[in-house]
């Protein structure tokens, strides 16, 4: 039985990326995001999420795409990796699906100017999209889960 992966759909521009729904805790809609001095440009600061403040990335700025205007369709995804809770601003989140793990295959060195140690490998889906699975591990790398920690720590 080969295994099968539950998948959250997510957009930056016209690309389509996932995140496997166990590491998802909940897609929120845009919210006032409070500002943190002294952080990186891509950590876009923090929100009050049901009594608990998270910090937020905007995944754009982390993946060195162009920045762009928030929409109806922006969303919060809410993803928990080792005991912290992290938000990454999406253009929109639109759907959950079941890849099977052969139909992901290693990452190219880039892929629409994401370097390829953020990602996890591309699947093919069955409707001929393609589907770029993110490395949350390197998304979210130690120096600046670091950095993130003393955020959610003030």
């Amino acid at each position: 039985m080969e295994e099968e992966l539950k998948v959250i759909v997510f957009k930056l521009g016209s690309e389509e990326y996932g995140i496997e729904v166990d590491k998802v805790q909940t897609i929120e809609r845009m919210m006032p995001i409070t500002r943190v001095p002294k952080t990186l440009s891509f950590v876009k600061g923090v929100i009050n999420l049901r009594g608990v403040v998270i910090p937020v990335i905007d995944l754009r700025g982390r993946f060195s795409l162009p920045e762009s205007e928030y929409t109806d369709q922006t969303r919060i995804v809410i993803v928990g990796v080792d005991d912290m809770q992290v938000g990454f601003i999406v253009d929109s989140a639109n759907d959950v699906i079941d890849i099977k793990s052969s139909a992901i295959d290693s990452p190219p060195e880039v892929v629409g100017g994401v370097k390829a140690r953020y990602l996890r490998g591309v699947a093919k889906l069955e409707d001929s999209r393609l589907l770029i699975m993110l490395n949350l591990n390197e998304v979210l790398n130690k120096s600046e889960i670091v950095q993130l920690e003393s955020v959610e720590g003030q």
